[in-house]
């Protein structure tokens, strides 16, 4: 059965298309997928001049129609493979926990600015720089203009900046 031409044939294009879809999920740097476009071509080959033009046209088509299924299938899966998530970067779960739980940290001490003082180390128009408890903030100012050196109180928070407003000599805001 093994020395007939046609189940030679198409041995080697299943075997290529099951090394094509391989190389998506090991890592060989290319060997597989070169393999995998050898075998194709030595079983397209074998049908056309063993088994007549009929058989080599079919399994032409048959190759130029799964290849490029088996290629969009293999692309589509991959990046939920482990070797895909660790190429493309998809973060694991402790990784998207991690980073999660570092946001909450920074948005709760974000919070825990709202009502503080400092100064104006630059003019706001209505963007600037300010100082607070000895560090530095970019800041906006919710209405004016506010000059440098201006007293300050967190009103808010938005996603990179405090929201400021100026404190006036009485204390109010």
């Amino acid at each position: 059965m093994m020395e007939n031409p046609l189940v030679w044939g198409w041995v080697l294009i299943a075997l290529g298309l099951v090394l094509m879809v391989s190389e998506f999920f090991i890592p060989t740097g290319g060997a597989l997928g070169l393999t995998a476009i050898v075998a194709t071509i030595a079983g397209v080959v074998v049908l056309w001049v063993g088994a007549g033009r009929t058989w080599g046209l079919t399994g032409t088509l048959s190759v130029l129609v799964m290849g490029p299924a088996a290629l969009a299938y293999g692309l589509r899966v991959w990046p939920h493979t482990p070797l895909g998530r660790r190429i493309i970067g998809t973060p694991s779960e402790e990784d998207r926990a991690r980073a999660a739980k570092t946001e909450a940290e920074a948005a709760a001490a974000a919070r825990s600015m709202i009502g503080r003082e400092g100064v104006a180390l630059t003019e706001l128009r209505p963007v600037g720089t300010v100082e607070i408890e000895g560090r530095r903030y970019d800041a906006i100012s919710e209405a004016f203009i506010l000059p440098a050196g201006a007293r300050v109180r967190v009103t808010g928070q938005d996603v990179a900046q405090i929201k400021v407003r100026r404190v006036d000599a009485g204390g109010g805001a």
